[in-house]
């Protein structure tokens, strides 16, 4: 079971000591003013709690019980009500003053933009609802949309809700065998693309790689293509269509399907280690609670903010944080298409003093690269705009954490570093703006949510002690089945510590209560007995000065059961050599102690990531051993 010693906590500490605490002006603006009075009565009843958050949204018909637990682990949340997530996604909001704001800001790589009210918006989905309708689109039906971060994105996501469709978004960077697994899976009938999209230049052509996926995808009926880079692509006539041409004269007025709160909003797929990807869903009803409820009060919303997540529609990230939560909370939120250093490093801080953004929500790997450049580029830029900060995707090491604080930040904004899950559909630990912050921990629990740390029997480990991640009772926005396979979702996420959702990570509490994640459970080292997180490890090597990145992985060692393997990216400038790969093999002996027994070093160039920044452990593990790679369909 994964532990960890005093040396080690002690190292992980060390550099985060010090708690930053929120100013004056961050306290008397908050959503939320008593954090730690808030955590105590939303722990005490978090069923009241998330009824209370379901009062934010507009319902159809209002439930007859908040929580059917009856069938665990199938839970089910607000039953007996009629909603859609569409609706209060858009909808709600025509006929109010928030109409006439910003919904969608986008900008890509080449400089091209378009805005959308929301009245625009409203009246671009209902185009789509109403075309939809017209080729027999129905609530049910599975509908597939492999589109780059453009605004057709989001309009075909709505549509779909709005609707009763179930949709199915896949990245626009999986190859063709990935996205056919997905749509056979999920047998979709439609399939939303684009001509193309950008990527440092570079014209990535999406079409040809969904006409490769849908010749072997006999439930695909028709091919919607929006243009985005306007190059020449392969037509054919009786299957594919324009998406201009398509909403094409469609009135801009539509019915809202009446969905139970339980039907299923979207299957969003994500990959298992051994087998194929596991199809998540999430429902119209709890999902909205859980986002709504997170962005307004983990990012301090108050309806009229710019909105920046990083992240791509292709994700759970984008799913909660790029469209549906900024949608429901009324604001504006800013769609991003392209590499972040193009044509300069700091085309990041341009976009924000350019739009006034208030709140940036990014991930580690970014952070990381930005740091590359150097602190001179930021410095360029004021960013007065700037409120919070948010980091997400995987732990974030505090020599990055710090360099966000002070280079972006600027001293004056809050980072919210959330832990969370595509199964989780929302923020799950997480600090407010009002709580102290310790730079590399995600603090503790969102108000609702009763999380825990427990050895292989689920005894609760102690403080500084290591041990499997869960979370202790059901929360709105969570995942209702692994799509067609209840049984492994059963598997995956129950059977593991009893009457508990095995998360699958690793992590401990720290005496304060605040939790910090050291990474999967198949991302933990064991070196002569003793459990080491490749999370400490690599942030380890980020502290010494030559390195931006690392991942690292136990090799197997007759003696020592496994010895760590380490893969390092240098910082621009930095000569790899001999006298390097031992000044950092006592780096990490010096801050986490002689048994972190480093074998190797390796210099490179890219480490291997999911789309949304983690770093494939496994996938190193599996090239260095000769093994099966697994599922590699999330890998950039």
């Amino acid at each position: 079971m994964p532990t960890i010693n005093k040396r080690e906590l002690t190292e992980v500490l060390s550099s985060s000591q010090k708690k930053y605490k929120p100013s004056k002006k961050i306290i008397s603006q908050a959503n939320v003013k008593n954090y730690e009075a808030v955590l105590k009565e939303a722990a005490r009843n978090p069923e009241k709690f998330w009824e209370e958050a379901a009062q934010d949204l507009e319902w159809f018909k209002p439930w007859d019980k908040v929580l059917d637990a009856s069938k665990k682990p199938f839970f089910k949340w607000f039953t007996g009500a009629k909603c859609n997530l569409a609706y209060n996604a858009l909808d709600r909001h025509i006929g109010t003053k928030t109409e006439k704001n910003k919904a969608i800001i986008w900008e890509d790589e080449a400089g091209r933009t378009r805005q959308y009210a929301y009245l625009e918006l409203y009246q671009e989905v209902n185009k789509l609802v109403n075309a939809l309708r017209g080729i027999g689109a129905k609530k049910g039906d599975r509908i597939a949309i492999y589109m780059p971060n453009i605004p057709e994105i989001a309009f075909a996501m709505l549509a779909c809700a709005k609707i009763g469709a179930i949709h199915s978004v896949v990245y626009a960077g999986f190859s063709a065998a990935a996205l056919a697994d997905r749509i056979k899976d999920a047998r979709a009938k439609i399939l939303f693309t684009a001509d193309g999209s950008f990527r440092r230049g570079k014209v990535i052509n999406l079409k040809e790689i969904a006409d490769s996926a849908v010749k072997s995808c006999k439930t695909i009926k028709k091919v919607i293509v929006a243009k985005n880079n306007n190059e020449k692509v392969k037509f054919n006539k009786s299957k594919d269509i324009w998406y201009k041409d398509f909403v094409k004269g469609q009135p801009t007025e539509a019915k809202c399907a009446r969905m139970d709160s339980e039907d299923p909003a979207f299957v969003l797929y994500t990959s298992g280690t051994t087998s194929k990807p596991k199809g998540v869903v999430h429902a119209h009803g709890g999902y909205p609670v859980g986002v709504l409820r997170t962005i307004k009060w983990v990012f301090d919303l108050k309806g009229d903010e710019i909105f920046w997540c990083t992240a791509d529609p292709g994700w759970i990230t984008g799913h909660s944080y790029i469209i549906y939560g900024p949608l429901l909370a009324g604001v504006t939120t800013l769609m991003y298409e392209g590499v972040p250093d193009m044509p300069a490093p700091d085309r990041m801080w341009r976009i924000i003093e350019k739009y006034k953004v208030n709140v940036l929500y990014t991930a580690p790997t970014l952070i990381r690269a930005m740091m590359k450049y150097g602190a001179k580029w930021p410095a360029k830029h004021k960013m007065p705009s700037l409120r919070i900060l948010g980091s997400v995707g995987e732990p974030i090491n505090p020599s990055a954490w710090k360099w966000y604080y002070k280079y972006i930040g600027k001293n004056r904004c809050p980072i919210m570093d959330t832990w969370w899950q595509t199964e989780t559909g929302m923020n799950m630990i997480t600090p407010l703006p009002t709580a102290p912050l310790k730079p590399g921990s995600a603090v503790k629990p969102f108000p609702g949510i009763i999380a825990d740390v427990v050895d292989k029997k689920g005894k609760r480990a102690p403080a500084g002690k290591g041990g499997y991640l869960i979370i202790r009772n059901p929360w709105p926005s969570m995942i209702r089945t692994i799509y067609k396979n209840p049984k492994r979702y059963i598997k995956t996420y129950w059977s593991k510590v009893k009457g508990a959702y095995f998360t699958g990570d690793v992590a401990f509490r720290d005496k304060d209560g605040y939790f910090w994640i050291q990474g999967r459970t198949d991302d933990v080292l064991k070196i002569a007995g003793h459990r080491i997180g490749t999370a400490e490890v690599e942030s380890s090597f980020v502290s010494h000065k030559s390195v931006v990145e690392a991942g690292v992985i136990g090799v197997p060692d007759p003696i020592k059961g496994e010895v760590i393997k380490a893969f390092i990216i240098l910082k621009q400038g930095i000569n790899p050599s001999d006298n390097l790969k031992q000044e950092l093999k006592m780096q990490v002996r010096k801050t986490i102690g002689p048994i972190a027994v480093i074998k190797d070093i390796d210099f490179v160039d890219k480490l291997p990531k999911t789309r949304s920044g983690k770093i494939m452990r496994r996938v190193l593990k599996a090239k260095e051993l000769g093994l099966p790679l697994g599922d590699t369909s999330s890998l950039v």
